[in-house]
């Protein structure tokens, strides 16, 4: 086997080798479709360098064609795939019009005006489009991460590496008339070795964005907890903690909010545990519903839970617990017999200063503790002070007007 082969069977060799460990990873990740995509794209590419050099039955006019046809599959999933994985809508439009412009004047140059220079230069700058719209998706990105840096830079050096590379050499050692002599060109050899060298670099990008992935997903699991969905009290106090700096960077007002279920020891064993679960995922949503996207909510205990709120003062922060104990105790619990009333208390804290997050829940606890001691589904206020706790009485529709419009 001549040197030039040896070198041809290195990108199929790599792609088939890249394609199988996308398809192995997309095995234990079910929920990443664009694994599945990232193999599929490089076992095409490894049937397009085969058919360069193993011509089939069907003729060699037709093998080429079905060459490329295989490349340019495989270009179009490579950018969907990595446009998908940074969480960014896959431009159809510009990866058709680049795909089909590129193989229809292939088509034109094969087999209407025949120049294999034209056929070179057509394929070149379709690829270097496609690599280009996917620097231009990972723009936007860049700055996120260092996978997402990296990767719009090699897509950015891909479409030089299609655009440059090709006109200078075909510049210099052109035109190329046929296919005899072809494969052992300056040409074919520098693209051999330059795709080679761009498949291995944005292929290592990927595995280790996909490692990041499952890390960060381990993270998440072990920071959550399973039966309510909102953060352990682990999880809870890592992105607490994380939210008081940003606030106090930012001179921004920050309360917590902690809540206990009323008498839940006693639902529990009067109702059975599945009824004490359906009780805890059910306060649990209504919390999360109404911490939104800004707060930090978390099961911090077997029946306890803390929101921590930004841009929120003492008296935002009563009227939040105001109302998830309002809503909350009026309303009713799949599973539970009906008329079963299940209440919640609260105590609610504000930041003094730069106070960190563990005397700010000693504030906010103590004043729980006298919510619960003052006979339950109530919510109270601690101040700057812990000793100056204020009592909230639960309101009523009639003592509000707004209430009873609801």
């Amino acid at each position: 086997m001549d040197t030039g082969l040896l070198i041809g069977l290195l990108n199929p060799t790599i792609a088939l080798a890249l394609g199988t460990v996308f398809l192995v990873l997309w095995f234990h990740q079910r929920h990443r479709p664009y694994l599945a995509v990232l193999a599929a794209s490089y076992w095409l590419s490894a049937a397009g360098f085969l058919l360069q050099y193993f011509t089939l039955p069907i003729g060699m006019a037709p093998t080429k064609l079905l060459s490329n046809l295989c490349f340019t599959i495989a270009a179009c999933g490579l950018a969907g795939a990595i446009v998908t994985r940074y969480g960014r809508r896959v431009p159809f439009v510009a990866i058709g019009v680049l795909a089909s412009g590129g193989l229809a004047a292939f088509c034109w140059f094969m087999f209407f005006q025949p120049d294999l220079t034209w056929r070179i230069l057509v394929m070149n700058f379709a690829f270097g489009g496609l690599s280009l719209v996917v620097a231009a998706e990972l723009r936007v990105v860049r700055d996120k991460g260092p996978t997402e840096m990296i990767l719009f830079v090699l897509s950015l050096l891909s479409g030089l590496n299609f655009f440059v590379r090709t006109l200078v050499i075909v510049i210099a050692h052109g035109p190329y008339q046929s296919y005899d002599g072809f494969y052992a060109s300056s040409y074919w050899t520098t693209a051999l070795l330059s795709h080679a060298l761009l498949s291995l670099l944005i292929a290592l990008c990927l595995f280790c964005a996909a490692a990041l992935d499952v890390m960060k997903a381990l993270k998440a699991e072990a920071n959550t907890d399973p039966l309510s969905g909102l953060l352990n009290r682990r999880g809870f106090e890592e992105r607490a903690t994380l939210l008081l700096q940003h606030c106090a960077s930012a001179k921004l007002p920050v309360a917590l909010v902690l809540a206990d279920l009323d008498h839940f020891k006693a639902l529990n064993d009067l109702h059975g545990h599945a009824a004490g679960d359906r009780v805890i995922a059910d306060f649990a949503a209504k919390l999360l519903s109404a911490a939104g996207t800004s707060g930090v909510a978390g099961r911090i205990g077997g029946e306890e839970f803390a929101v921590l709120l930004p841009l929120s003062d003492l008296g935002a922060a009563m009227l939040f617990a105001e109302a998830i104990r309002t809503l909350y105790s009026a309303g009713s619990i799949d599973g539970l017999p009906h008329g079963t009333r299940v209440t919640a208390s609260f105590g609610v804290a504000s930041r003094t200063g730069e106070e960190g997050l563990e005397p700010l829940m000693r504030r906010a606890d103590e004043a729980l503790y006298k919510a619960k001691r003052n006979g339950r589904d109530s919510v109270q206020l601690s101040h700057e002070r812990s000793e100056t706790v204020l009592v909230v009485e639960p309101l009523k529709a009639a003592d509000h007007p707004a209430l009873g419009r609801r």
